[in-house]
């Protein structure tokens, strides 16, 4: 090889050098960057319709997405509320497509954590955190009751705290000049709302009826009778029957509306009902949509009795199965329970903030204060009750416990509806 093309064979070699390290170099400034840029997208879902809490979900999630630019969440509403996403997620994980966090309510608390696959927040805040300090610093012990399992363990951190208060048409009471202190007790509930049907033709009351039986497990608590009991159900007693003995009554009389929960809502706000008992939750679009004095007080009980009532509401749960999923979703989590996140969760449902933080804040106070339908709830909340969940087949449980109310409320016996389905939870248990 002459000298010239020696020359030549070396400038093309130290070119093809010279292009391969700037290549490499190139190589490595994107495998280092990749990670930063990269989005982990992660699904929500959640049970609040527009009426419940909708809108704030989606200004939630906006905001999120708009301050966490490597994570993108998108919320799905499920329909038919807590039993409706059980159901649902029961047929995403046998496709083997679950979503990443999920609500889940308290009265399936038992049948999520025996039937699914999910991370507890113990475990993503020791997996991401390196310690418990976010749960510890948030939550106070009885909080966190809520959300463990019959054998004591927390399968998600407790979000939307309510309980069921009676909403009165202030207005109409007023007009048939009935005071709030007849109502104190079911028994004087029952006779105002007989005396509105008779002088205005109005329904005089409606108790919720959505896809659970919490409203009517607080109508047999606060009859001094229990659900369950050492994970049998027992309901199914003298005053457990005398209870629903009364809302039957109502109801064969045309004085209280058998009706699903969204129209139930609908006639209070519209003026055709006096009294409605539902949650709290409820307060923000109640507030929104009348144009009558409405008002609230907290949940009656029997003569003789104490008011109890079961708390209402969900945990949120992360059943996201890969490890960038279960990060950005205790991401997302926590910015959940950020108090900013939990005041515009609270205005936009009545929901009471479930972190001490928030509840104790000087703004949730203030809105408070400009909000008194919430009050009877806030005032309560600290002596709820679990809301029963059966250890074993909790959505069959469940199922039973609506199937006999709805039962009941078409005119069945109520003696031999109860006792049936109490048998037919405890044959499953």
């Amino acid at each position: 090889m002459n000298f010239k093309r020696k020359m030549q064979f070396l400038f093309s070699s130290l070119a093809v050098l010279a292009l391969g390290i700037a290549l490499a170099g190139c190589s490595s400034s994107k495998s280092s960057t990749a990670p930063n840029n990269k989005v982990t997208r992660i699904t929500y879902w959640h049970v609040n319709a527009q009426t419940q809490g909708g809108t704030a979900v989606n200004t939630l999630v906006k905001n999120f997405n708009k301050t966490h630019k490597n994570i993108k969440v998108t919320a799905k509403y499920n329909p038919n509320m807590y039993q409706g996403l059980m159901q649902n997620l029961q047929s995403a994980q046998a496709s083997g497509k679950v979503p990443d966090i999920v609500q889940v309510g308290w009265a399936y608390t038992n049948y999520f954590a025996d039937n699914f696959k999910y991370l507890t927040p113990t475990q993503a805040s020791q997996k991401f955190d390196s310690n418990n300090k976010f749960i510890n610093n948030n939550f106070s012990s009885r909080t966190l009751s809520f959300a463990k399992s019959s054998q004591g363990k927390l399968v998600g951190l407790p979000y939307s705290l309510s309980t069921p208060i009676l909403y009165l048409n202030k207005t109409m009471l007023d007009k048939y000049q009935i005071k709030t202190t007849e109502l104190t007790t079911w028994q004087g509930v029952a006779a105002a709302a007989r005396k509105i049907k008779q002088q205005s033709g109005n329904y005089g009351l409606y108790i919720q009826e959505p896809a659970d039986t919490w409203a009517q497990q607080s109508l047999m608590l606060s009859n001094d009778t229990k659900i369950q009991k050492n994970g049998k159900a027992v309901f199914a007693t003298k005053k457990g029957i005398e209870a629903y003995q009364l809302y039957q009554d109502l109801v064969k009389e045309n004085v209280a509306v058998h009706t699903p929960w969204a129209q139930g809502i609908d006639d209070f706000v519209n003026g055709k009902v006096a009294m409605a008992f539902t949650t709290v939750a409820q307060a923000s679009h109640i507030k929104q949509s009348v144009n009558f004095a409405a008002i609230s007080i907290a949940a009656p009980h029997f003569k003789d009795e104490k008011t109890v009532v079961p708390v209402g509401g969900s945990m949120l749960a992360i059943t996201a199965q890969k490890t960038a999923q279960q990060k950005a979703a205790w991401t997302f989590e926590k910015y959940m329970y950020q108090n900013n996140s939990l005041l515009t969760w609270s205005k936009g449902t009545g929901y009471l903030p479930p972190t001490k933080n928030a509840f104790n804040s000087k703004q949730f106070k203030t809105y408070l204060k400009a909000n008194p339908m919430l009050k009877p709830a806030a005032q309560l909340i600290n002596k709820a009750v679990p809301w029963t969940s059966f250890p074993k087949n909790g959505l069959q449980a469940e199922q039973t416990m609506i199937d006999a109310r709805d039962k009941i409320l078409s005119g069945s016996n109520v003696a031999t509806t109860l006792k049936n389905a109490q048998e037919k939870i405890n044959d499953q248990q």
